[in-house]
């Protein structure tokens, strides 16, 4: 379409809009119908050579759901992948993976697309996004001799007088583009170069003829261009971002951003920018209150601005609806902003009383319901669990932000949900404290917790006299039992109950379940989650279902998964109860595995309809915070929140006697909710162990307030997962190739060492996180990741079975003599396989369950690691408690490449024996080590046994310790 002094070339559609009006010259607003937006970026990946797996990307725009992508084509690098989503996004993010789901690498994100960051290049077991080639330019880049690029500018305020493009090219020097076109975007110039003789990009200045103003400081580039050298370009008044597509760009004023930021301030912000000081509060009115200033954020740009602040004469009213205006950009509703867990809203609004929920007897029953930013609260009562309708009763405003309302008579076994008023919504959510949850979870339920109680329920735990003597075995409920082999009641089986029963047996007798835990002899039993999560379908249950349950949605009930009967709100709490004083009774403690990092879906969970924004950490743009990588942070460092975990956490341990917390994701909460944690968890019983995941993620929180690895030492009684020790024994869990000391991979001797001492600071060159060995969980296979034997079995392929079986029991022997909270995975001591899988969260149960064959298969290597814990229990050597005990007592002895070696000596924490000397062997052949002292030495740990009594009798100071075996030898008494 031409005319005078107008053009317009369709080239994605052939729908048009015409709008026709008056401005200084003749326009005419073509406007693009049904013009599809989309994000095009190019990924580079380069595999492990010789790797052949049939890699995939999943790949997300930020905040939205994911989607599989192939890769398309190959070059020099390796993987190439065109890939082409819906939307316009800055962010992407994306995961190098298989249709099993088998990732290379974590979550990976390209950031400033619209800067132009769209192609990036990553490299197998390396999490690094890198925006140019890593190894180095392969590619011929395009150069070019002609060049025509089109400049489409709009600017809101319409005046385009003096202004022009100075353009220049890497080969040509600068000239200025008049913009001589009016089209329907606004103005247009073209530039057309010749004899450039390989020019590669365009440089370009929107600016005033004179140089006076300039539209954006610095320069701005165009170096994408058609084969024939040819592109076209779309600039907006003070944007930086160069468009590829008209389409992105809204040209209708409008109010984007209306957001209460403190209790006095509101941030405003437009598309347009405005001039700030013609007209009194820059032409803004707001409905509701009274403004005193408007100031801008940011420096003004030739006397405009697209960011203001409104500072209010009163404190603004949370709970009401407050409205602004400005005239040419329509009117917004004001919206919940930074002012969510700001200080003045903590001050004004943290509740510390100890009733929030519901608060039974048989004369009453009380409910108190945090929603301080509600208009309105209801309590809606149900008859039943899948009752559409309900009861409504309001509820009375009380203090600091709390409604309350009291029901009399015995309300036992009702159900009810709250409605509050946010804004001009009205939101249904489950109370986040409610302690019991009918079918699913999408009611909480009132219930006497008394009557839950199964019988000779009584606080009588295992005796524990410091965290190091703990040796954590991890398991899940349904694993545990659901094998048609397990011995298990099939009623039971999958289920608490099924847990709790003693006595069962499996092929050739062997002992299954609970009572092989105990026949085990390990200390403790950490359980994946058991509250009540999501993505299990409560009324399906005679259909096949499984996940590991990191995926909360009620925090303070148990998952109704796990019960013969999760209809009955109560039935669910005793069945748990009554698995717990089964371990209790076993001698056998448990510690739960809590998820308090995210929810599964922030704007469905009921943190967010009762109280939005708060639970949750945002980033600067106001996005969800997603460190955890799976599209959601909650922000521990918000007051309530901290409460909650601390509150739920105490709860737990008072109602259910559970005896330790594991904290997924740990990195992702702050250093003072973890502290607050123990410190309420010591008032009630010091013994109770809390460990957790210490990984430093990638989540809005000050790097010094994150309660991670590198903050370990301002967390006392607080135990991390040491990676280091885990990854050095066998290899990366991020690439399923890499070896580590126990399956060939040389140099691995002092990271063993690291190991070796609890992960403290041993001297210079030996030394991790932890500043007391009670501070690491000393592991080599946890559910996440390959098994140990999966693992072996990918970077060991030639060798034998026997050999791989050297390598395991050197690895889990490993575990069990160095320093710290031992911890082993559930079927680690028959060598659990999950056929390859190293993410089985939703796997079937044939990947997930305890195989109980393979346990009577494998029966000398399950006594091996029963011997192994009869020596670290029999021992308190192994267990010494102070970072100085061991400096004293622990000596490393001199050891052949491929091998470590130490003592302990004196009596080491107690120890019966006077030295216990330790040497592992990873190489294929027999090593020679000097012992510390002549004597008669007791042998009671080599590559085959392991136990309390002599297997051979040692003079002097001298052993030949066989290929990849450990061995454990003692003098003294």
């Amino acid at each position: 379409m031409e005319g005078d002094n107008l053009t317009y070339t369709p080239e994605s559609t052939d729908k048009f809009i015409f709008v026709f009006h008056a401005l200084d010259e003749r326009k005419v607003d073509v406007r693009v119908a049904e013009q599809k937006v989309t994000t095009k970026v190019k990924i580079h990946y380069q595999p492990k050579a010789g790797d052949t797996k049939d890699w995939n990307l999943w790949v997300w725009g930020e905040g939205k759901e994911g989607k599989v992508y192939p890769f398309t084509g190959e070059d020099k690098f390796g993987k190439v992948a065109d890939v082409e989503i819906d939307g316009d996004f800055n962010r992407v993010g994306f995961i190098v993976r298989t249709d099993s789901w088998e990732k290379d690498g974590g979550d990976r994100i390209i950031d400033n697309i619209w800067n132009g960051t769209d192609e990036v290049w990553v490299k197998a077991g390396d999490d690094k996004v890198y925006t140019s080639p890593p190894d180095g330019e392969y590619r011929e880049l395009p150069t070019y001799d002609e060049l025509e690029v089109t400049f489409n500018y709009y600017r809101y305020d319409s005046n385009y007088d003096d202004w022009d493009i100075w353009v220049w090219t890497d080969k040509s020097d600068g000239q200025a583009v008049p913009l001589a076109n009016v089209t329907s975007f606004g103005k247009q110039g073209t530039l057309k170069l010749t004899n450039l003789n390989g020019a590669t990009k365009v440089g370009f200045i929107v600016r005033k003829k004179d140089w006076s103003t300039k539209d954006i400081d610095g320069d701005r580039f165009v170096t994408k261009f058609s084969p024939d050298g040819k592109a076209e370009v779309w600039l907006v008044q003070g944007q930086a971002r160069i468009y590829d597509n008209p389409a992105k760009i809204e040209r209708n004023p409008r109010i984007v951003k209306a957001a209460i930021d403190e209790l006095n301030q509101i941030t405003l912000e437009t598309n347009f920018p405005f001039a700030i000081n013609d007209q009194e509060n820059a032409g803004i009115q707001l409905i509701g209150a009274k403004i005193a200033t408007v100031e801008p954020i940011g420096n003004l740009a030739n006397g405009l601005t697209n960011k203001v602040k409104i500072t209010t004469k009163e404190d603004l009213d949370l709970t009401k609806v407050y409205k602004v205006s400005k005239e040419g950009f329509g009117e917004a509703t004001v919206q919940m902003g930074k002012v969510i867990g700001s200080k003045s809203f903590e001050e004004q609004f943290y509740y510390d009383g100890n009733d929030l929920g519901n608060s039974y007897s048989k004369e009453k029953t009380r409910f108190r319901l945090w929603a301080p930013t509600a208009a309105e609260a209801k309590l809606v009562t149900y008859e039943k669990w899948d009752a559409g309708a309900g009861i409504e009763i309001p509820m009375i405003r009380s203090e600091k932000g709390t409604w309350i309302v009291e029901l009399t008579g015995d309300q036992n076994d009702l159900l009810y949900t709250y409605k509050v008023k946010i804004g001009d919504t009205w939101n249904e959510a489950v109370d986040p404290y409610a302690c019991a949850v009918s079918a699913n979870g999408d009611k909480g339920a009132v219930i006497e917790m008394a009557a839950t109680n199964p019988d000779r329920w009584d606080n009588k735990k295992p005796q524990l006299k410091n965290p190091e003597d703990a040796i954590i075995y991890e398991a899940h409920i349904r694993d545990l039992t659901i094998s048609p082999d397990s011995g298990v009641s099939e009623q039971y089986k999958g289920k608490f109950l099924g847990v709790a029963q003693a006595g069962t047996k499996g092929p050739n007798k062997v002992k299954t379940g609970l009572s092989h835990i105990k026949d085990l002899g390990v200390t403790h039993v950490q359980i994946l989650p058991m509250y009540d999560y999501n993505t299990v379908d409560e009324t399906k249950l005679d259909q096949p279902q499984f996940n590991w349950g990191y995926d909360p949605k009620n925090y303070n009930a148990p998952d109704g998964s796990y019960s013969t009967d999760p209809y009955t709100p109560t039935v669910r709490i005793k069945e748990m109860k009554t698995m717990v004083q089964a371990f209790h009774d076993n001698n056998l403690r448990v510690i739960m595995d809590v998820v308090y990092n995210h929810m599964y879906n922030a704007a469905e969970s009921n943190f967010q309809k009762l109280v939005p924004g708060y639970y949750f950490r945002y980033n600067e743009d106001g996005t969800l915070a997603n460190g955890t990588g799976v599209g959601n942070d909650t922000a521990s460092e918000h007051k309530m929140m901290r409460k909650f975990i601390v509150d739920s956490v105490s709860y737990w341990a008072k109602e259910y006697h559970i005896d330790g917390f594991r904290f997924d994701l740990m990195g992702i909460h702050d250093i003072e909710t973890m502290k607050q944690v123990r410190e309420a968890l010591n008032k009630m019983d010091r013994s109770i162990i809390v460990l957790g995941e210490g990984w430093d993620l990638n989540t809005p929180l000050a790097p010094a307030l994150k309660a991670n690895q590198k903050n370990a030492y301002k967390m006392e009684g607080i135990a991390h997962f040491n990676d280091d020790i885990r990854d050095g024994l066998k290899g990366s869990v991020f690439d399923e190739h890499d070896k580590g000391f126990v399956n060939g991979k040389p140099g691995m001797e002092d990271r063993i060492k690291k190991g070796v001492v609890g992960g403290i600071e041993y001297n210079d060159a030996i030394k991790t996180f932890a500043d007391e060995p009670g501070k690491t969980i000393t592991y080599v296979e946890a559910h996440d990741n390959l098994t140990l034997w999966d693992k072996l079995k990918k970077t060991n392929p030639n060798d034998s079975d026997d050999v791989l079986k050297q390598m395991h029991k050197l690895a889990s022997s490993i575990v069990l003599t160095s320093q710290g909270i031992s911890f082993i995975h559930a079927g680690q001591e028959f060598m659990r396989t999950k056929g390859g899988n190293e993410n089985s969260y939703n796997a079937p149960d044939a990947v997930n369950q305890l195989d109980w064959t393979r346990r009577s298969q494998f029966n000398a290597e399950v006594e091996y690691v029963k011997g192994l814990i009869k020596v670290r229990k029999k021992h308190p050597a192994f267990r010494m408690t102070t970072a100085e005990d061991i400096k004293k007592h622990l000596k490393f002895l001199d050891a052949p490449a491929n091998a470590v070696a130490f003592y302990l000596d004196g009596n080491a924490n107690g120890d019966s024996v006077e030295k216990i000397a330790v040497a592992y062997n990873a190489n294929r052949k027999p090593i020679d080590i000097t012992l510390p002292a002549n004597g008669t030495w007791k042998l009671i740990v080599n590559g085959e046994e392991a136990g309390t009594k002599a297997i051979d009798i040692i003079k002097g100071n001298k052993i030949k310790v066989p290929g990849l075996s450990t061995y454990v030898l003692t003098l003294g008494k």
